[in-house]
């Protein structure tokens, strides 16, 4: 099981590799199209509430008159659109879609698909709506009411069933390390979202297991679902782009069970200095360190496979975005270990930092994956080049610098938060107040960050009307996978 086949769909020139892939783009394009115009909707409308609920952190008068425009009401939309609708959107789009290539097969009765995708969208709309409505759950990355949950479950279903449809009928032997992160994702997310729904929704366990429950679901949504479903899009396309192997198959191999091993324990720990038991907290923390392994293992390979092409790596559009996203996993990994040690959460528990912790993750390493993604495989879907190169400049800028600056804000904000709140001498309302600069500062980022998420929606809107045009007119063509356009 190697990457490095000169026929691999990695990096293959092959006249007739690239005809093949060209058959797949083609088979999946209408649902992949269909899932990224979902993904950027649900995007721009999870800014709306991003913005409404960072402002109204500091401003807590700000549209105070309408009873659906509530803080924590604005706050659950934002959460939710942004990870059921956009993440898990651009997930079906480009998961599917690198697995459809690796596998190389082409996608059959893909209008399933395209319902599946249509009702999962029409689930999480009632659910917004729910929220909105009032008939939030209070269950933190649960709270879509129960009367729209069946019916994201039964879509996701028939979505994720494609993905280990293309596997079992893939042609070859070669199990590529993006298939392993994929595929496994695929599995993972349906088991840890059942098992939450039922023991905190539908049949409700007793006393501290619901909360025991909520941040291992919590937690492993971005460890085990977003996660690699991002490491898999980045072994996929840096070989891609770059023509090169990944620098280590093994150390690939060792990246994914690592991580599959120590990841499903490590939400315990943000439950440290509660009613659970010790034995369980500290399973918590042991598996939050060790995820150090998987972290150096893949930050080892990632830098080995662009080491000396690192001026291609900045001119390429694709790379820009999952460089970028790659060398915040390796921090927010690292910093989330750091979280599960008893000395420091009891610093950033209850604080602002474990927010742009979260955020760190989310959008640094998993968004800018997934944009990374979306650069790649849209020109292979459309044939034809990004029409504006000045848009992707604006986007990559402003989502890297408002990224950054709410991360900092949040995190030295809410390091100070918790110091202060540790010291019994300061009054607690002095202590909300000298958060309020550092919420500021997130709402800045969260305006820079708008402006790089309508530049990405505009280069795609404008990019969708002009491909079929350019498509009858020049008829149909084969680009080069080992060479990338829309260089900026």
């Amino acid at each position: 099981m190697s990457n490095s086949s000169n026929e691999s769909p990695y990096s293959s020139n092959s006249l007739a590799v690239r005809a093949e892939l060209s058959a797949i783009d083609a088979s999946i394009r209408s649902a992949s199209l269909f899932f990224v115009i979902s993904a950027v909707s649900w995007l721009l409308i999870g800014t709306v509430f991003a913005l409404l609920a960072a402002f109204k952190a500091h401003e807590p008068d700000f549209a105070s008159t309408y009873e659906f425009l509530t803080f924590g009401r604005v706050r659950s939309a934002h959460l939710n659109a942004m990870a059921l609708g956009w993440g898990n959107n651009i997930i079906f789009a480009v998961g599917l879609w690198i697995m459809a290539r690796l596998c190389r097969a082409p996608i059959n009765h893909k209008g399933i698909l395209l319902i599946a995708g249509i009702f999962w969208n029409i689930g999480l709309t009632v659910g917004i709506f729910g929220i909105l409505k009032g008939d939030i759950t209070s269950v933190e990355w649960l709270e879509i009411p129960h009367y729209a949950t069946p019916l994201l479950a039964i879509s996701y279903a028939l979505i994720g069933v494609w993905g280990v449809l293309a596997f079992r009928f893939r042609k070859g032997e070669h199990v590529y390390v993006s298939q392993w992160y994929i595929l496994a994702a695929l599995f993972w997310f349906p088991w840890l979202y059942v098992i939450a729904q039922t023991m905190i929704i539908w049949f409700p366990a007793r006393g501290v297991v619901q909360s025991v429950t909520n941040w291992w679901f919590a937690h492993n949504v971005l460890g085990l679902w977003l996660t690699p479903m991002a490491l898999g899009t980045a072994y996929y396309l840096i070989p891609k782009v770059l023509g090169r192997p990944i620098y280590s198959y093994y150390l690939s191999v060792l990246g994914f069970w690592a991580l599959a091993i120590f990841y499903n324990w490590a939400g315990v720990h943000h439950l440290i200095g509660g009613p659970i038991p010790v034995w369980l907290i500290s399973a918590g923390i042991v598996a939050s360190v060790m995820m150090v392994i998987p972290v150096i293992v893949v930050g080892i390979n990632h830098h080995m496979s662009v080491v000396g092409l690192h001026k291609e790596v900045w001119r390429s559009p694709t790379l820009r975005f999952i460089v970028f996203g790659a060398i915040s996993y390796t921090l927010v990994s690292l910093t989330g270990s750091a979280m599960a040690l008893r000395s420091v959460n009891e610093v950033t528990h209850f604080t602002h930092f474990t927010v742009g912790h979260s955020h760190h993750g989310v959008y640094a390493f998993f968004t800018m994956i997934m944009f990374g993604g979306v650069y790649y495989m849209m020109p292979r879907l459309l044939k034809r080049e990004w029409p504006s190169a000045s848009l992707i400049k604006i986007h990559f800028w402003a989502s890297a610098i408002g990224i950054t600056v709410m991360v900092v804000a949040l995190q030295t904000g809410g390091w100070i938060q918790g110091l202060e709140m540790n010291n019994a001498e300061i009054p607690f309302l002095e202590t909300v107040q000298n958060t309020i600069p550092w919420l500021k500062a997130r709402s800045i980022s969260g305006v820079m960050l708008t402006i790089g998420h309508i530049a990405f929606a505009i280069n795609i809107a404008w990019m969708l009307f002009a491909a079929g045009a350019v498509r009858a007119k020049q008829g149909p063509t084969l680009l080069d996978d080992s060479k990338e356009g829309g260089i900026v």
